[in-house]
């Protein structure tokens, strides 16, 4: 519970950090096309770090606590941010195509954490 709690809330200052990077440090210095892929990871980072805090909430005790499908999804996430947002924005600062090949893996890892979020729901909240 805590550990979701808190890497939501620092992924989510990351961010937000990396957009107010994206808009003023890399203005000008990146072309149209990798400025959106730098977006798309920090908008895709932000969605999830909501994610990881909600599934932190979800493990209270008086919730979902005991749903190990929470676990998982949180985890995934995790992973989702790490492979999905990091590879894009590596990306878009070094603009090395094959780094794209990463990006899926992230994504899958989203899916199926949502997914996961879904079973425990249906599981434990009748």
């Amino acid at each position: 519970m805590k550990f979701f709690l808190i890497a939501g809330a620092i992924n989510a200052l990351i961010s937000v950090a990396a957009g107010a990077f994206g808009a003023h440090g890399l203005e000008g210095k990146l072309n149209d096309h990798y400025m959106s892929v730098w977006e798309k990871a920090a908008m895709y980072q932000m969605y999830h770090a909501i994610g990881l805090i909600i599934i932190g909430v979800l493990k209270h005790p008086s919730l979902l606590g005991n749903a190990t499908q929470l676990s998982w999804a949180g985890w995934l996430m995790f992973a989702g941010i790490i492979l999905f947002s990091g590879s894009l924005y590596v990306l878009a600062l070094t603009q090395i195509g094959v780094l794209g090949a990463i990006t899926p893996l992230g994504g899958v890892a989203f899916i199926i954490g949502w997914l996961m979020v879904a079973i425990a729901a249906a599981k434990y909240m009748g």
